[in-house]
């Protein structure tokens, strides 16, 4: 009988067979990492193996590290099992880890975006590409039925709304997305020709290493920059922590508004205290969960992080071998919603 590839250690998910971790949340040997969010890529591990995409990312958030990086599909040999990453469609570099140990195929997610819309994609790094496999590990940070993505477009043309309306009556429209990820989307999918765009520090760092990888983003201009005419009339992008902060106060009378998941709940947005919400999410919804999972073909499913109760169910109702791992992720500061 086949040994599991992937099991729960205290470290972190572990393959026994090659003798290292896949996102582990405390110190090892030997790492592979799925993507640079805070949750998934720590500091402290001897050795990293991640997608070469996200390269400038991971060394720009964990400093100097044994680091080596992988094309797509490009396969290494680590300790007999052959390993190989494939887009995830979540942030730049965000990938697939795939396993393969005699004649056994794991794929461990990472985390990944799909939706309803088959024809969909995050435009700043390659679509999720399902891999055939006999387990797979996937994310559930959406996975209840209320979430249901609308089209990217219909979102964007709202935010356009209301930057437009806000450049308009010379209020400044402040939009609050994670710094590495979400941030990058809002940018590559708003209308430029709106007016001036304001990337606060921990954002325009991160649309470096974008710019970098060769992902087109419009110019961006740091705060300072702009005088008081030019900036009402601006989007500023920067992370939800700058809301209320002295940063913040110098835009004056401004309109803001949170890009996220969340924000399709009432609740969420109302915690959220902010003029506006819009649902924008890097992560899969309820029937991208679906679709995905089905693509793999696998028997075998373990569900992780999100709701993870709700989908094992789903997953056995539809005859299918379900169960979930506890994990540490969602928890990273910079969590992409």
């Amino acid at each position: 009988m086949n040994e599991d590839l992937l099991v729960q250690r205290p470290e972190g998910l572990y393959c026994p067979a090659g003798d290292f971790h896949v996102d582990p949340w405390r110190p090892v040997a030997r790492a592979v990492i799925t993507h640079a969010h805070a949750d998934h890529a720590r500091r402290g591990h001897g050795a990293y193996l991640a997608q070469a995409d996200g390269a400038g990312v991971l060394r720009a958030r964990l400093g100097d590290i044994n680091l080596q990086t992988l094309a797509w599909g490009e396969a290494v040999h680590v300790g007999g099992v052959r390993v190989s990453l494939h887009p995830a469609g979540h942030v730049l570099g965000s990938a697939q880890v795939r396993l393969e140990h005699r004649g056994q195929v794991w794929v461990a997610s990472g985390d990944y975006y799909a939706s309803a819309h088959a024809d969909e994609r995050n435009p700043t790094c390659p679509p999720f590409e399902p891999q055939r496999c006999h387990c797979f590990i996937t994310e559930s940070t959406f996975g209840l039925p209320i979430y249901r993505w609308r089209r990217q477009a219909e979102v964007f043309a709202e935010i356009d709304a209301w930057w437009r309306a806000n450049a308009e009556a010379g209020r400044a429209s402040l939009l609050l997305g994670y710094s590495f990820g979400k941030a990058q989307r809002l940018l590559a999918g708003v209308d430029a020709s709106i007016g001036p765009i304001v990337a606060h520090g921990a954002v325009e760092s991160v649309n470096e290493a974008y710019r970098a990888a060769g992902v087109a983003l419009p110019a961006t201009q740091p705060i300072d920059a702009l005088d008081k005419a030019a900036l009402s009339r601006a989007l500023v992008v920067a992370p939800p922590a700058v809301r209320g902060s002295a940063w913040a106060r110098r835009l004056g009378d401004c309109s803001d508004a949170f890009a996220s998941g969340w924000m399709q709940l009432r609740g969420a947005r109302r915690r959220q205290g902010v003029d506006r919400g819009f649902v924008l999410s890097d992560h899969a919804d309820w029937p991208g969960l679906q679709r995905a999972i089905v693509a793999t073909g696998a028997e075998r499913i373990i569900v992780t992080h999100g709701d993870e109760a709700v989908m094992v169910r789903w997953l056995c109702e539809q005859g299918l071998d379900a169960g979930s791992f506890r994990t540490e992720y969602g928890a990273g500061d910079d969590e992409p919603a």
